[in-house]
């Protein structure tokens, strides 16, 4: 199955180190990848207008500037923004399945509760995630279901 034919399926891959994308604003990037994503799903695309109300809220969630909309995709972000950015698409494009790797890396904690915030809000039981961490502290802010120790590989 090809990459996008798994994020319309509701994939979704949070990177460890997330991409920039240079020339490419977020609102394109998100508004796209939501209207690709509902029309699989059946349902009617949004307009701009549309489009900004459904982000306000999940903006708010994720202290996401206004500004950012307009911005290149991770292009000058420092690595707090990269992940909130990246947490931030996840709240929009609302997957059946997301995969974070090593999301808490190089956060402050202030982010990293930011973004822990995020995470806990989109928590729900038609969605499972999978957090690879190596680190603790990421569990005093997300709380798993279930943990699995990897040991030697």
């Amino acid at each position: 199955m090809e990459p996008e034919e798994r994020a319309r399926e509701g994939v979704f891959l949070a990177f460890q180190y997330p991409v920039e994308i240079p020339g490419v604003n977020n609102a394109y990037l998100l508004k796209a990848a939501l209207n690709e994503v509902r029309k699989h799903r059946g349902e009617s695309q949004l307009d701009a207008m549309d489009f900004m109300a459904f982000v306000k809220e999940r903006m708010s969630i994720l202290k996401i500037d206004q500004d950012l909309m307009n911005r290149p995709v991770n292009e000058g972000f420092s690595g707090g923004e990269k992940k909130r950015n990246e947490i931030f698409q996840m709240a929009v494009l609302e997957p059946k399945l997301a995969i974070m790797d090593e999301t808490d890396s190089g956060l402050d904690i202030d982010a990293l509760r930011i973004v822990s915030n995020g995470v806990n809000a989109m928590r729900n039981a038609e969605r499972a995630m999978v957090i690879v961490t190596h680190y603790q502290r990421l569990l005093n802010y997300i709380v798993p279901d279930f943990v699995h120790v990897l040991s030697r590989g």
